[in-house]
């Protein structure tokens, strides 16, 4: 009998530090060139809060890490899915920055944090093996259709899957882009699931552009000359990042969609990486006029938590599933017999989704 992937638990993290967009009215804007922008701070913050949707995100306290943050989402998926973590195949954490202190912002990656997980579960199991995902935004969503690799070659029957980004403390505070960034973390548990019938992750694509896109997101020193230590921040172009989403995601999202045999009409929920509230708007209604059909209102279909809690990278796909499957998101909803859409892009460029039928 085939064997499928099911989700049979989640968990998050959210940092309980809230950051209001008037919190950067202090702040000290400054472009590429050096140059001190021009226009009033609560006018570039207006106009940002308009183009992103993002009201408020959430920052890590000073005392916690990255794999804290991972630790926390992982217990609680394992509560949440009721399993042994001593019977877990594979701990997978997706990240890309690893644990950094909140006064020395170098990225601290041995052990894996993934390794710091196990440590933190307490978990004995030698065959348990733990190790780190770094695959941009779309990490988390990675993660998952590797798990689903291992599952149905039968070599795993348990895997846990983590996204935890700490973007915070590698954002250029003289950026504007800084707004954008938060830090979280999000968790699976996947189970083997023997079925006659197709049930769980139906199917995956992922694609990856360097050509002309690796640089698109990057590390780089700060626009502003007060570090003069050439500390590393994280850069993005964000026009060529918009475009390469709007050109990308929709084509991939439908070749996913087309390889599962699933009509568009079937689809109740897309549940996107979580970046920019008008990107995400555009990329919902390019998907659909790809299928010659017109989305009056996206709202049921594509919910949304970046107006709260910002962009926390690898996280905000599994907290945005957490959130709905444990009643914390309006009236969203997710039935047995659903078919959703997972899908992320980022650094790399990375796009990747999966088609997932809820048992």
């Amino acid at each position: 009998m085939p064997i499928y992937s099911i989700i049979t638990g989640s968990g998050k993290y959210i940092p309980e530090i809230i950051v209001k967009n008037e919190s950067f009215h202090t702040r000290n804007f400054i472009n590429e060139k050096g140059e001190k922008l021009e226009k009033p701070v609560p006018d570039i913050v207006n106009k940002f809060q308009e183009i992103t949707d993002i009201q408020e995100r959430r920052y890590l306290s000073p005392d916690l890490n990255t794999s804290d943050m991972a630790y926390y989402a992982a217990k609680e998926a394992i509560e949440h899915s009721g399993i042994d973590p001593e019977s877990l195949d594979y701990i997978v954490v997706a990240h890309n920055f690893g644990d950094i202190l909140h006064d020395n912002i170098k990225s601290d990656l041995v052990p894996t944090l993934a390794s710091r997980v196990k440590h933190k579960l307490q978990i004995a199991n030698p065959d348990c093996v733990a190790y780190d995902l770094p695959f941009g935004c779309p990490g988390w969503v990675q993660g998952v259709i590797q798990a689903d690799y291992f599952i149905k070659s039968g070599d795993a029957k348990r895997v846990l899957v983590i996204g935890a980004e700490n973007l915070s403390r590698i954002a250029d505070p003289h950026d504007i882009d800084s707004m954008i960034y938060s830090d979280g973390a999000g968790a699976v548990i996947l189970e083997a699931k023997e079925s006659s019938n197709p049930v769980g992750i139906l199917c995956h694509k992922t694609r990856t552009d360097t050509l002309n896109e690796a640089h698109f997101l990057k590390m780089d020193i700060s626009y502003h000359p007060e570090f003069e230590d050439n500390t590393l921040f994280m850069k993005m172009n964000g026009r060529k990042l918009y475009e390469y989403a709007l050109n990308t995601v929709p084509a991939l999202v439908k070749a996913t969609i087309d390889k599962s045999g699933v009509p568009i009409q079937k689809i109740k929920k897309v549940l996107i990486h979580q970046a920019n509230a008008k990107m995400d708007e555009a990329i919902i209604q390019r998907l659909f006029k790809l299928y010659d059909q017109k989305l009056e209102d996206s709202t049921s279909i594509m919910p949304m938590t970046i107006s709260k809690l910002g962009n926390n990278s690898v996280a905000t796909v599994p907290i945005l599933y957490d959130m709905i499957v444990k009643g914390e998101l309006d009236v969203h909803k997710i039935n047995s017999g659903d078919h959703i859409v997972f899908a992320s892009v980022g650094a790399g460029m990375n796009v990747n989704a999966f088609i997932y039928l809820v048992p």
